[in-house]
């Protein structure tokens, strides 16, 4: 049966007709759905891990065992899994082990650019790269495959617009390979120096014949039309060349690009006149093929940063100018990113705002970052995840050897709860136990937030859809050493008992933790019960003082007309944050208004 999936779906069906039995993840746009959708099917196993580092060893573990497993994460993920996924590299696997990275050109929602075909070059580790739905299916299997085949680990590396975009796919039937026996090898599986010694020899053998391979296998294949142009390329990029060159070029599309297919790539380029190498991101490809001594023209044309297109294409080779098809005849205005309407995070930044002058505040990632926008400007710096924490304790001890005059900033450390689960609870030990006088403020808002509302350890429900433990971050809190006396539980929509909680925070001088707690406001049950819950503004009342505008809700408008604000009734759901901050106490609770 042919039908329409995107890239991750593909991928999910690809793993299941593989017969994957065991698949770990953590969520990151954009590799989300490769998960979600791998849970619905009958017969396979599929989590959520706290973090990247946990799913892949999960996934290790399965295939070890001797069934096929894989990890998937968004491109940093990687960076979190990257201490497992180089050493295994060196155990080879047992059944098969694949690791899906979802990378990120032009970083719609990520942090870096970074390309990790890299990571597999330097973990000595196959990489496929497919550039439609169809291929994700196919590739899938293929990587299980060669997993098996060479006793290796294979990294599947897919981009933003081959797992969101669709096309079709033609769905096959899973086979479930017989559970492998495990058979214990000390020197296989067990990395002491004297064993990776051994180890590291037998896997550049394997190189050897993986780049053989990768000459021999149809994922990297010759299109001949005309051969004054050839182009060598991957992923989502051949969808463009050969969109924007029809017959006009000859095609080397590379499925398998790690290790390259260097004999390939040689009887190509000698029949070519002019060779071009189009890949987003690094010149991976181009790199390895100037070492060869063979000219080609790649990222002295085409950019290194963001996305490619068809049109940066055209223009590149054609030296045709981008134009317009159609016109818009307005503009949309400009909406930069907001908190959303009832969002809990909101009444903390309302209070943390207040002490932009006097505190550092050290962010995480999550929608919380937004807190560094006007009119909070309550977030100074946001590493990675986790590090909030962390580089918190760096600023309060660098706060102790300062001499300059300028005054000591009080750190704060910012962290949602599936962040925390995922990398900050190590961090707040190094608080406790090294004693740092910072205060961590745990925003709680019990869902995954940022990246769609996926299950973590604080929900009590597990991927699969079944009832788990929810995890107490209390409790949880205070293994890490903190004293019971410097624990607070706060309601965020309750602006006075924030308050409160954020002086003595900041008055604090031991480790100090507040939870914020208060669900997402987008969440479907939560929309439900909230329903009836508007707020609505009294026109006598109102002096326009904007006070209320001040909180940053999207549903709070300013009537131009009248010179009053407005309430979106569609937007609100009652957090009731304006109506505390209003002085003139113009704004009510007003009931179901939509």
């Amino acid at each position: 049966m042919k039908v329409l999936m995107t890239g991750n779906e593909a991928l999910a069906r690809g793993a299941y007709e593989a017969g994957v039995l065991v698949a770990s993840a953590y969520p990151g746009t954009p590799s989300t759905e490769i998960m979600e959708n791998f849970s619905q099917y009958e017969g396979v196993y599929a989590e959520w891990a706290p973090n990247e580092k946990v799913a892949a060893e999960v996934a290790m573990g399965a295939a070890v065992r001797g069934v096929r497993s894989f990890a998937s994460m968004k491109h940093v993920g990687l960076n979190v899994a990257a201490d497992p996924f180089m050493s295994f590299a060196y155990h080879g696997s047992n059944g098969g082990f694949v690791i899906i990275t979802a990378d990120e050109p032009n970083m719609h929602s990520s942090q870096n650019e970074q390309d990790n075909r890299l990571f597999s070059k330097l973990a000595k580790v196959v990489c496929l790269e497919p550039s439609d739905s169809q291929e994700c299916l196919d590739y899938m299997k293929a990587a299980f495959e060669i997993s098996e085949t060479f006793d290796t680990t294979v990294m599947i590396r897919v981009t933003t617009r081959i797992c969101h975009s669709k096309s079709p796919v033609m769905m096959g039937e899973r086979k479930v390979p017989e559970v492998k026996v495990f058979s214990k090898n000390p020197e296989k599986y067990i990395m002491v120096p004297a064993h990776s010694r051994k180890r590291h020899p037998v896997i550049e053998e394997n190189l050897l014949k993986l780049a053989s391979f990768s000459d021999k296998t149809d994922l990297n294949g010759i299109e001949y039309f005309d051969t004054k142009v050839g182009i060598i390329c991957n992923g989502i990029s051949y969808q463009y060349v050969k969109e924007v060159m029809g017959d006009q070029a000859s095609y080397l599309k590379i499925g398998f690009s790690n290790p390259l297919p260097e004999m390939k790539i040689r009887e190509f380029a000698s029949k070519v006149d002019t060779l071009y190498v189009i890949e987003e991101n690094e010149p991976f490809m181009e790199m390895q093929i100037k070492s060869w001594g063979i000219h080609c023209i790649g990222k002295d044309l085409f950019p290194i940063c963001g996305e490619f297109s068809p049109e940066l294409i055209r223009e590149k080779l054609l030296k045709i100018p981008s134009t317009s098809t159609y016109e818009n005849e307005l503009q949309a205005p400009l909406r930069p990113p907001v908190l959303c309407a009832g969002c809990p995070h909101r009444g903390l930044y309302q209070e943390l705002g207040k002490y932009k002058k006097k505190a550092f505040f050290s962010g995480d990632i999550g929608c919380y970052t937004l807190g560094y926008l006007p009119p909070f400007e309550a977030m100074d710096l946001s590493i990675d995840m986790g590090a909030s924490i962390t580089a918190a304790q760096g600023f309060q001890r660098a706060n102790e050897w300062a001499t300059d005059s300028q005054d000591t900033l009080k750190p704060f450390a910012l962290i949602g709860d599936s962040t925390f689960f995922h990398s900050g609870i190590t961090g707040l030990i190094n608080m406790t136990y090294n004693q740092t006088p910072i205060t961590t403020i745990i925003l709680d808002n019990s869902i995954t937030a940022m990246t769609g509302h996926q299950e973590n350890p604080g929900t009590g429900i597990s991927a699969m859809g079944n009832i788990a433990d929810k995890l107490s971050i209390e409790n949880l809190v205070l293994a890490c050493g903190i004293k019971k006396e410097n624990l607070v539980v706060i309601d965020p929509y309750n602006l006075e008992e924030t308050k409160k909680a954020i002086k003595a925070g900041f008055d604090a001088v031991e480790p100090y933790v507040i939870i914020s707690r208060r669900e997402c406001a987008l969440i479907k049950e939560i929309q439900i019960q909230r329903a009836h819950q508007k707020c609505q503004v009294n026109w006598d009342k109102c002096r326009f003082c904007k006070a209320c505008i001040r909180t940053g809700c999207p549903a709070l408008q300013i009537n131009q007309e009248v010179n009053k604000v407005q309430i979106d009734s569609v937007q609100c759901n009652g957090c009731t944050v304006c109506l505390q901050v209003c002085p003139f106490k113009a704004i009510e609770k007003g009931g179901d208004l939509a």
